[in-house]
């Protein structure tokens, strides 16, 4: 009977250790990208291994201005998949992604090309 009752309460303290464990990840709050460690962007559903990696390496080379030159820099990710990153809480400078704002500047065709010889 003791045994029992002692089952029955650690059970119950493994119960409630995992449910507040869980409250606290869920609000941990925002995840800033330019300061984000590897785990905190594994941690980020939509963020594995080879995302992280190739948003450090980018991050290596100069911290990220805004979303578009998140977009811009780091391949794989579009205006799509920043709006579910921004929604599981990764900010770029404390900004969530705006679809407005965040598409990527595309090269035009340069304007001082000559137009074609007739």
């Amino acid at each position: 009977m003791l045994q029992r009752i002692l089952s029955t309460c650690i059970l119950l303290y493994a119960l409630l250790s995992l449910g507040a464990t869980a409250a606290f990840a869920a609000d941990a709050g925002p995840v800033e990208l330019n300061r984000a460690s590897v785990a905190e962007l594994d941690g980020l559903k939509g963020i594995g291994p080879a995302l992280s990696r190739r948003i450090l390496e980018a991050r290596d080379q100069a911290p990220f201005q805004d979303w578009s030159d998140f977009l811009s820099r780091v391949s794989g990710v579009g205006p799509r998949s920043a709006a579910r990153l921004s929604a599981e809480g990764l900010t770029v400078n404390g900004q969530p992604f705006d679809a407005a704002q965040g598409k990527p500047t595309r090269s035009k065709k340069r304007a001082t090309e000559e137009p074609p010889a007739q």
